[in-house]
């Protein structure tokens, strides 16, 4: 994945950038990203902001871990809840 894709994907989520270069999530959005390496899978869940820096991505949750990966490991990102800034995501049967 490139800095361009991930851009576009931020712009789609309606992430907003601090000063410090994390691009967060909405309340109550979150994002997944599918990483793969040399035949090795891993998938990242709940990551509510970004920070890329060159060709490395550093992803937080909501308990404040922190995971850096390399950019181009990064194939697809699915986006949790709603797409719109400022509504609630809500699930059918959920609520």
């Amino acid at each position: 994945m490139t800095g361009d894709h991930l851009d576009a994907i931020f712009r789609l989520a309606g992430a907003k950038t601090d000063k410090d270069g994390w691009a967060t999530l909405p309340d109550g959005n979150t994002l997944t990203l599918h990483v793969a390496h040399d035949g090795a899978s891993m998938t990242i869940s709940r990551i509510e902001s970004l920070k890329q820096e060159g060709e490395l991505i550093f992803a937080r949750n909501p308990k404040r871990e922190l995971f850096a990966l390399v950019r181009s490991d990064v194939y697809a990102v699915a986006l949790e809840g709603e797409l719109s800034v400022g509504k609630v995501a809500r699930r059918a049967g959920f609520g």
